[in-house]
């Protein structure tokens, strides 16, 4: 495989010997005055003075660059800049970054790194003020490379940098939306922030202080989590900093009600805002819109959509006649409902709902959100009619969108409507509604679990030929699953390599689903060989999810004790095997046909479900393990694991295991003539049996006694069985 370039590592901000003067780098967003170009007589670029000998000066060279900053030349300005015979000032290199990052085009950050790149390997990134650093971290963020935004602010923050409220709040905001871990990620850094905030004075932290924008975003990251507690107490922290909630806070608000499934506190939150001589937006409507969807009531959804359709202002007593107290589940515990119905109901002392300050027509937005609503429980025919319905709107901002189209499109591919989807996407282009790559991907992804891969390969060559759809990671992800799905691992390694070859970095998904590949097709040498390069990758992180593909490579075939040295080693990288992993492992002791391996993974088992959190095993790993100790005469441990599977609500196949013993075991324990101390040994074991037996339906000596595996006195614990000749 092609070795992995790898990615830049993350900024690291190395402060110089004196400390930087805070009061100094606090500094303001630059006002558009400052972009301004500087009137001249000229506008071509001053000659630059030359030394006798013919060589610019430093001086001169630096003059150079500032001219062309302020005329906004900024590619000049950047070549001008590599060109320097020595590094320029903290003046022009504080401007050749915030121009670079204004531009927030991705060529110009990339220069925006290398500028970093070049300071930081000559330990002189403390030219560089709070200004122009926070402008890049807004800007990366803006840009989707969120690693390096967050890195930038956390080294400014280091170095006693404090940056604008603008710049930090933008990365809050990126990351709250993000997935994974990025709400808390947004939380920590937003807290770090507040806790600098408070050890300096006001003067000094004015322009970095958090505004409604920056609580909005930290509360969006908690409505996100469902962290009910953390978003009351951000909410109560708003006035100490004389940040007032606006309207989105209230739309976060609708959020978190529907996060928490308070469906009743829907309608009281759209009177607060009103009460609160609040306008609602758009927005608030599509909020509603989305939580009611969300929790599955699509009659009152439709109902609020129809009264925006007819104009009415009495939306919230349309809301209330609908509203119901709902089940509160335990995942939030009572004091937490209890605080949230204390928020929600503040503002809310009058019986009579208010009236909207103004009407709103539901724009596309609003109608796509009610159709995934359609397309969840499986009404295709409304989908389909909805999008008939919006063709004939006559406000333009209610007419079908790309994201509406490819809601149908994705009802129909559910479907199993591969034609009619394919129309649609036609349907897009005759009424002049570009489709986007994620389109494209829906309908790929369809055709590929459909195993329609001559049209997914084809719809594949269509992207290429287009590069504003052409595929990207995820396209190529749906192609190596579709080659999967029609056992071609030749074909899921050629889109890999395909894919490297146009420059598109693998994710872990990638790597993860190519392993599938070869795992399943019998070649677990060359899923290894994959996991290596994604350990290289410094890109993505080896997660449970190789670690377990790998196992289940080895032991597919079988091979156990590889499939063990596996698990070792995914155990000394910091991560427990989860109910995979030993299901992959009990598949593989039964295909090795090593009973007794059995007996030391159901104890390990048994020690994860006692352990903190406790492991939860599945039908899958129970059944393996059952079918090899009823095999292997454990019957005992038989016993036990079939106990496990009715204690955790698995119903055990009696009908299974009661054809395994009849087999393999009907004739265990006839002979008349072994020894007083033979006999003596076998009494627990053939009380085991007679146990199994029991349990089964079979004819067993004890039918009707009440069973218990206390070893009787003098027999012995062992589990293995002596067969007697008849």
């Amino acid at each position: 495989m092609n070795s992995i370039i790898p990615s830049p590592p993350p900024f690291q901000f190395i402060p110089s010997s004196k400390p930087p003067d805070l009061s100094s780098h606090i500094s303001r967003k630059p006002t558009h005055h400052q972009h301004r170009p500087l009137k001249s007589s000229s506008s071509s670029s001053p000659p630059v003075p030359a030394t006798p000998t013919g060589k610019p000066t430093a001086v001169s060279e630096e003059a150079h660059l500032l001219f062309l900053l302020r005329q906004r030349k900024t590619d000049e300005a950047y070549s001008a800049y590599l060109q320097c015979s020595r590094l320029p000032g903290p003046t022009p290199l504080s401007r050749l970054l915030a121009q670079l990052s204004y531009q927030g085009s991705s060529s110009s950050l990339a220069r925006a790194r290398a500028l970093l790149r070049r300071l930081r390997d000559e330990r002189q990134l403390h030219r560089l003020d709070a200004n122009s650093l926070g402008l890049l971290a807004a800007a990366s963020a803006r840009a989707g490379a969120l690693p390096f935004a967050l890195s930038v602010i956390r080294s400014m923050l280091r170095s006693g940098y404090l940056p604008h409220v603008k710049a930090w709040s933008a990365v809050v905001a990126r990351l709250a939306s993000s997935p994974d871990d990025g709400p808390t990620t947004a939380l920590h850094l937003f807290d770090s922030i507040l806790r600098r905030l408070r050890r300096l004075p006001s003067p000094l932290s004015s322009d970095a202080r958090p505004d409604t924008a920056a609580f909005n975003a930290a509360l969006n990251a908690c409505a996100n989590l469902g962290d009910v507690p953390r978003f009351l107490h951000l909410f109560d922290e708003m006035p100490q900093f004389g940040a007032d909630p606006d309207v989105l806070t209230h739309n976060v608000l609708i959020k978190l009600c529907a996060r928490a499934e308070r469906r009743d506190l829907l309608a009281p939150v759209l009177d607060r805002i009103i009460r609160a001589g609040l306008v609602p937006c758009i927005t608030t409507l599509h909020s509603l819109v989305a939580a009611y969807v969300g929790l599955g009531d699509l009659e009152t959804a439709e109902k609020l959509v129809q009264a925006m359709r007819e104009g009415r202002d009495d939306i919230p007593l349309i809301l209330r006649s609908t509203n119901h107290a709902d089940n509160v589940f335990d995942e939030f515990p009572g004091e937490v409902h209890r605080l949230l119905e204390k928020l929600v109901m503040k503002l809310n002392d009058s019986d009579d709902p208010p009236l909207m300050p103004k009407t709103y027509k539901p724009d596309s937005r609003i109608y796509t959100t009610l159709m995934k609503g359609y397309m969840n429980e499986g009404r295709v025919d409304d989908v389909v009619r909805m999008i008939s319905a919006m063709r004939r709107e006559e406000d333009p901002a209610s007419l079908p969108d790309h994201v509406t189209y490819t809601t149908v499109i994705s009802a129909l591919v559910k479907a199993g409507a591969m034609d009619r989807a394919r129309r649609v996407l036609d349907e897009m282009s005759l009424a002049g509604v570009p489709a986007n790559r994620i389109t494209y991907n829906v309908l790929l992804k369809g055709y590929c679990q459909r195993l329609q891969l001559n049209e997914a390969k084809e719809l594949a060559r269509e992207m290429a030929e287009n590069k504003e759809i052409e595929p990207n990671v995820v396209s190529y992800n749906i192609l190596i699953d579709g080659c999967i799905l029609f056992d071609d691992s030749t074909g899921a390694l050629a889109y890999f390599n395909e894919m490297r070859e146009r420059g598109i970095a693998p994710t872990k998904v990638s790597y993860t689903t190519l392993m599938k590949a070869f795992a399943l097709s019998g070649q677990p040498k060359l899923a290894h060989q994959v996991f290596e390069e994604m350990e290289k990758d410094p890109r993505v992180k080896v997660d449970r999810v190789a670690w377990n593909m790998l196992v289940e490579g080895y032991c597919r075939l079988g091979l156990l004790e590889e499939g063990k040295k596996v698990v070792e080693k995914m155990k000394e990288s910091g991560l427990q095997p989860d109910v995979a992993t030993y299901g992959s492992l009990a598949n593989g002791i039964a295909l090795a046909r090593k009973p007794g391996e059995a007996l030391l993974l159901w104890n390990e088992v048994q020690e994860r479900r006692e352990g903190s959190p406790p492991l939860k095993p599945d039908e899958g790993l129970l059944d393996a393990l059952a079918d090899v100790c009823v095999r292997a005469a454990f019957f005992r441990k038989a016993l036990e694991i079939v106990a496990c599977m009715e204690e955790c609500g698995i119903s055990p196949n009696r009908a299974k295991y009661k054809r395994i013993y009849v087999e393999m075991h009907s004739r265990m324990f006839t002979s008349k003539h072994a020894s007083r101390a033979r006999q003596d040994r076998r009494v627990e074991r053939k009380r085991a049996a007679e146990a199994f037996k029991f349990w089964l339906g079979l004819p067993n000596e004890y039918y009707g006694s009440e069973w218990r595996l206390e070893p009787l006195d003098g027999a012995g614990a062992g589990d293995e069985f002596d067969y007697d000749d008849s």
